[in-house]
């Protein structure tokens, strides 16, 4: 009975979230907290960006992060960052994240990145997803969608 409320309460809560609000949403003991954000990779940013969270995070808490990678026939494909890719030339990139308790922290790294096409670099899509450090460890993380089941994720507020 204690789940049926659960998940009752996690809907309800779902439901009532604006796109502007962080989602979270507790499952039995603990909470989880996503966003989706965009970011633009550059050398006037140094090809980072920090984003801070805008809800509690504790410090036993582990950050999550997805880049959109695809679209196939009209379904995203998400990897778990970091992600690599190596180009014709040799030259490298890595999409890659670090994160205290404050804030989240994106950014580029390679071999010349003051060289790499801008569709490698602008609108970049993440999502990122707060876990308890509990819960981390018992699922296959590099598959968001399966994060997503596992906290009760729905959606992902846009920033």
């Amino acid at each position: 009975m204690k789940r049926i409320l659960t998940f009752i309460f996690a809907i309800t809560l779902l439901n009532s979230c604006t796109t502007e609000e962080i989602v979270q949403v507790q499952n039995n003991d603990f909470v989880s907290s996503a966003f989706e954000i965009v970011v633009d990779f550059n050398a006037a940013n140094n090809y980072e960006f920090i984003e801070p969270y805008g809800f509690n995070v504790f410090p036993s808490d582990v950050t999550l992060v997805y880049i959109l990678w695809d679209t196939i026939n009209g379904q995203d494909v998400w990897r778990l960052v970091p992600q690599t890719v190596i180009f014709d030339n040799g030259d490298d990139l890595v999409y890659n994240f670090d994160f205290t308790q404050d804030d989240v922290r994106f950014f580029l790294e390679g071999s010349d990145l003051d060289n790499v096409d801008d569709i490698w670099t602008q609108n970049q899509v993440f999502r990122v997803v707060v876990v308890p450090a509990d819960n981390v460890g018992r699922v296959d993380n590099s598959d968001i969608n399966v994060v997503m089941q596992r906290h009760g994720i729905t959606s992902f507020p846009r920033r």
